[in-house]
Formats: structure tokens, sequence, C-alpha cells
């Protein structure tokens, strides 16, 4: 098996192995892959730490041993929690402006190493104190398919990052999130950080948030943004109308 690592700020991971072929997710920094096949410009990978399928450039790739990917993909690695941290790579003085959940990875003080390179992450790396802290940072932030930064970020993406940010993993795409946690019938019971989930004319999973309370959710839709909640839906008061159909509620801590 052959590993490698991201050493840029965020990479887009392809579908396929074509610069026109949609992202279907990004990798951020010191996240680590599994290449699972070469071609001359794209190497298909998987992640470690969702186990996601998909291309990127092959000069995008950076090399990782063995023993550092078990590391990474077993271990806790401290990540960033602003929606932009610096981090300075030492061989060049040069800068890379890196979003939030980029993985500092065998991390040392403030400097963190990649191969032979060294960063110094510039700025505390505290966590956010709550799941609603971190939800509301990323308001007003547009809708990007494939996106996970404050810069363009999906639905999926969005649920995924801010619970990445408080240790609790869950899978990247809304129907995979679905299928995980505990299903939460009674909506009267709903609290803080329970995922709802919405369906289309067909009943598929297309559409996810996160509850802040009984009556407001938080999701990435056009950006993202609050609105109301009940049991028939999202109310959109823009557009005095329901935008997405409910479907079950699942709780994951």
């Amino acid at each position: 098996m052959e590993y490698g690592i991201c050493n840029l700020a965020v990479v887009p991971l392809r579908a396929e192995p074509n610069e026109r072929s949609e992202q279907v997710s990004q990798v951020l920094f010191g996240e680590a892959f599994e290449i699972l096949e070469w071609q001359e410009h794209w190497v298909q990978i998987i992640t470690a730490y969702d186990n996601y399928k998909g291309w990127i450039a092959r000069l995008q790739v950076n090399p990782l041993g063995h023993i550092a990917y078990k590391q990474i993909k077993n271990g806790h690695v401290p990540q960033t929690h602003r929606a932009i941290t610096q981090a300075w790579k030492k061989a060049d003085n040069s800068v890379l402006y890196l979003p939030v959940g980029s993985s500092l990875v065998f991390l040392e003080g403030d400097r963190c190493k990649i191969g032979h390179e060294t960063f110094t992450i510039v700025g505390e790396i505290g966590a956010s104190t709550n799941i609603a802290t971190t939800a509301k940072s990323f308001l007003n932030s547009p809708y990007l398919w494939g996106g996970r930064t404050h810069l363009g970020i999906d639905c999926s993406g969005f649920t995924q990052s801010v619970f990445k940010l408080h240790d609790i993993k869950i899978d990247r795409d809304a129907s995979q999130q679905a299928k995980q946690g505990t299903e939460v019938t009674d909506l009267k019971t709903v609290k803080l950080g329970d995922l709802a989930f919405f369906e289309n004319k067909d009943a598929r999973i297309i559409h996810v948030g996160i509850m802040l309370d009984q009556k407001h959710i938080i999701h990435a839709s056009g950006r993202v943004k609050i609105e109301l909640f009940d049991e028939k839906g999202i109310y959109s008061e823009e557009q005095k109308r329901y935008t997405h159909k409910f479907c079950i509620m699942k709780r994951y801590f």
C-alpha cells in the first residue's frame, strides 16, 4: 500500500480523473489518505478520516510513510478551529491559509511536521465552546457542492465539519449520516446537536441540518442560515414556503 498527506491548504476531491469532473469533497491540510490507483495526471485515493473515495491531481500528492499514516488514522490529531489559521512554511518562509478543521499532524508546541517540511502555526488553536457556537461560526458561508470550509460548504460537509471540531466522527454524505446515530422518534425531545434529514419525492435523503432547539435549524442551503423547523420540514420565511420535507431525526452524542 502507498499513502499520502495533504500539505496544501485545501485540495479538491473529484468524482473522476478530470479537471471538469465535479468536486465531491475536499482534502484539508494534514489529512492523510491511502493511494488506490495512479494515472498520468491523477491519483485515486481514499481518505483516512471518513473513507471517502475520489481523485486528486498527481502534482498535489505528498508521500507519507506507512507508520506515519497509521499514527494519524488511529490517533487523535489536533485541528484548527478558526475560519482561517496561518501556517508559515519554514523552508521558504511562505504562508498557507489553513481552513477550519485542518489537521496539525505531529504538533510540537506551535510547529507541525509533514515529512521534511515544518510549519509554524500562528495564533491560538483552542477549541470552540459548544456545538451552537461552532455551527453559527459558519453563518453566511456560501453553499458549495463538495465544500468543507467557511469559503464554501455543502449541507453534509457542514454537519460533518461541525461535529469533527467536537471530536464526533460521522460520514461524509447526508445519506450515510442518516444511517448512523440513534433515531429521535419524539420531536418534543429534540435537543441541540441532533441532525434532521430531509427527503425528495422519491423518499431519498438529500439534505441535512443541525437542530439548535425544537423549532430552529441551521443548515447549508444557498448559504448557511438559521430557519424554522417543524414536523413538516424546514420553513423559509424568505420564500414563505416549506423548502425541505422532513424524513428522520438522529442523535450522535
